[in-house]
């Protein structure tokens, strides 16, 4: 067929119709739609796609830069935020799934002009270099404290006969509880040195 030439019923390609009407239903379901998340205490709005990550939703659709993508596959633990108090990697889970649970980033953690316990300690103790990797480190730090508050143990924990206490939060501890979020600049000990820091505290 030539470039002036119109497609009509006589010439139009056998299952044409067939797979216009086939590709219509899944147009409809991967359309982008409204996605109430409830982000630092505030009730947002999101327009997006049902397949849009969590972490695509906040930075794309919610501007809430401060999670970054690192490796998109959950390995590095750059995106890590906090759904329902839990630390998750937000690359993994799909927005959608989201609705009706409380969602918390780095931009929720200060509060009033005052930075978190953990964003002060990595400043004092110089816990980062190029930063890309700080905002999940802050994150999981941040949970992983609250996670041996509550007495939860770790591959670390050298006897969970007995309940965890924050005097078995030793440097093992610590490591292990990190060992999800990588840092290229391999500012570790300095990491762990903040984390333990705010633990004593």
């Amino acid at each position: 067929m030539g470039k002036s030439d119109t497609i009509t019923p006589a010439n139009r390609p056998l299952g044409s119709d067939q797979a216009s009407a086939n590709s219509a239903p899944e147009e409809e379901a991967l359309a982008a739609r409204p996605v109430r998340l409830t982000v630092n205490g505030r009730d947002c709005i999101a327009i997006v796609e049902p397949r849009t990550t969590l972490l695509d939703a906040l930075r794309g659709a919610l501007s809430l830069t401060g999670t970054k993508k690192g490796c998109d596959r959950g390995e590095c633990g750059a995106c890590t935020v906090h759904v329902d108090g839990r630390r998750v990697l937000s690359c993994m889970c799909l927005a959608a799934m989201q609705e009706g649970k409380s969602i918390s980033t780095v931009e929720g953690l200060e509060k009033n002009g005052e930075l978190h316990p953990v964003q002060a300690a990595f400043i004092e103790h110089d816990a980062f270099q190029c930063g890309f990797c700080t905002a999940g480190q802050i994150m999981s730090a941040v949970a992983v404290i609250e996670e041996a508050k509550a007495g939860s143990p770790s591959a670390a924990t050298q006897d969970v006969t007995r309940p965890f206490t924050m005097s078995d939060f030793s440097l093992q501890e610590v490591r292990e509880r990190m060992s999800g979020n990588l840092c290229r600049c391999a500012c570790y000990p300095h990491i762990v040195d903040a984390v333990q820091a705010v633990a004593r505290s």
